[in-house]
């Protein structure tokens, strides 16, 4: 399933009701509150009270996973857009009817992670250095600011008086079981799903050095696209290769800047996986429900990597990251008034 948060348009009021729905291949968004209350009366279903956000599903994943995943299965071959369920309310907007919000609208932490070595050698090269010797004997990550999350639907502001921003396309995994010590063979069991994430960052703040190939934290400061749904890990199971510390996912991944494509990849390449990510992550740490993990920035997949890396984004450009199965992300970039 692909879980996602939104609400409805138009806008009813000042502080409208932030809704916790699923998105289905035909682009119609379920309310799940209401789809209960359907299953209720047609099929006799058990319900539960639901959470209102995704974090509070995510800290009831174990119980909740598989009550949705029943809930949407009495739903995949139903034409949901003429069902109403308690109240007479409807089931499933169209698509272009809401503003979908970043799937987990208050993340607990973001922990950026550096998972492609190509995109290690191409930043490395950028200082005119190798890859240092201790990159690969182990994970290594930042800490992202969780305060600065945007939506799918939501532009990107070029902040006053600056001029090189760049995006970079990421996949994000979602903690959904709390764990300490993980091993890297169990990682996977502590997962809740996947996400598309763009690890927007500006150069030319004053004090940041684009060339070093550490840190740029100031750099990535600013804004973190998140979306537009946590997609559920039976929705990537034919996509699997390998498994335990080694699973990974064949999942090609995309970046067009004005519908022009600038660069191509897939997840698959990742040299870290996700399962040796969270086993690092979590030694002698607790992990939550709620925390995200990223798997860096895939090769090519920022500006600073191409050849011609002073063209920057401006403010007209239209940003589309694409991760196969998890969907898409679509960013226009707005000067800031």
């Amino acid at each position: 399933m692909k879980l996602v948060t939104y609400v409805e348009l138009p806008l009813q009021t000042d502080i409208p009701v932030i809704k916790l729905g699923a998105l289905r291949e035909d682009g119609c968004v379920i309310d799940l509150t209401v789809a209960q209350t359907w299953a209720q009366g047609m099929h006799r279903f058990s319900a539960r009270q639901l959470p209102t956000t995704l974090l509070k599903v995510l800290n009831r994943w174990e119980e909740l996973q598989p009550h949705l995943t029943d809930l949407l299965d009495l739903l995949a071959d139903q034409e949901v857009l003429n069902l109403r369920g308690a109240g007479h309310l409807p089931l499933a907007r169209r698509r272009p009817d809401v503003i979908l919000l970043p799937p987990l609208t208050n993340l607990l932490s973001l922990r950026l992670f550096d998972g492609f070595e190509r995109h290690a050698r191409n930043r490395c090269r950028l200082a005119s250095k190798p890859v240092p010797p201790a990159w690969y004997l182990a994970p290594v990550f930042a800490y992202g600011n969780p305060f600065t999350i945007t939506g799918p639907e939501q532009a990107q502001l070029l902040p006053a008086g600056l001029t090189e921003l760049d995006y970079s396309l990421q996949v994000a995994c979602i903690i959904g079981r709390e764990g300490r010590d993980i091993s890297a063979e169990a990682a996977s069991d502590y997962i809740a799903g996947y996400t598309i994430i763009n690890d927007w960052r500006i150069y030319d703040v004053p004090g940041v050095e684009p060339g070093t190939e550490f840190g740029m934290a100031r750099a990535r400061d600013f804004a973190t696209t998140l979306g537009p749904a946590l997609v559920t890990l039976d929705e990537l199971a034919d996509r699997q290769t390998g498994e335990g510390a080694d699973l990974r996912y064949d999942l090609p991944l995309l970046v067009q800047v004005n519908g022009e494509e600038r660069g191509a990849g897939n997840l698959h390449d990742m040299y870290w996986t996700f399962a040796r990510m969270i086993a690092h992550a979590s030694r002698g740490v607790t992990l939550y429900p709620g925390e995200v993990i990223t798997s860096g920035t895939m090769p090519d997949g920022c500006l600073l990597e191409l050849e011609n890396c002073e063209d920057w984004l401006r403010p007209g450009d239209q940003v589309t990251l694409t991760v196969e199965r998890l969907g898409k992300l679509e960013t226009p970039i707005i000067a800031e008034a």
